[in-house]
């Protein structure tokens, strides 16, 4: 059998219909969007990043990376604080409510991972993510 090789259309198709699914989810369950969930799940691994360094980590632009911190601080999940070291810079950290949020939108993810995974080898899956990451990196 020979397969459908429309990559760009097939990962652009997939990647429209998953990130529709995901702002419903996320907002229906977690309460939260789905760029401020991995905002948070960023902060989870680096607490106290630069906003900078999380527009980098969530690829969008610094400008979108200032609205997006108004409004988790709004929400109550970051909070800005001055560095330590250089006044100058303001760093972002999770509050407990961040913390919660970036909790049960892990859990509610989870299944998510396992549905996507479904039907496919660990080997296979190991395929499709490094030609994920390649295709990432080829176009950054």
């Amino acid at each position: 059998m020979e397969s459908d090789r429309r990559y760009v259309y097939l990962l652009n198709t997939a990647q429209k219909r998953l990130h529709r699914h995901l702002e419903q989810h996320a907002e229906r369950h977690a309460g939260i969007s789905v760029v401020q969930a991995g905002a948070l799940f960023a902060l989870v691994r680096q607490d106290g990043a630069l906003s900078g360094e999380l527009a980098a980590t969530l690829d969008i632009a610094p400008s979108a990376m200032t609205g997006l911190a108004d409004r988790m601080l709004r929400a109550g999940l970051i909070e800005r604080r001055v560095d330590a070291l250089d006044k100058r810079i303001n760093r972002l950290w999770l509050t407990e409510r961040g913390r919660a949020a970036a909790t049960t939108a892990q859990h509610e993810l989870a299944p998510l991972n396992r549905k996507l995974s479904e039907g496919f080898t660990e080997d296979e899956m190991h395929v499709v993510a490094r030609w994920l990451s390649a295709v990432g990196q080829r176009f950054s």
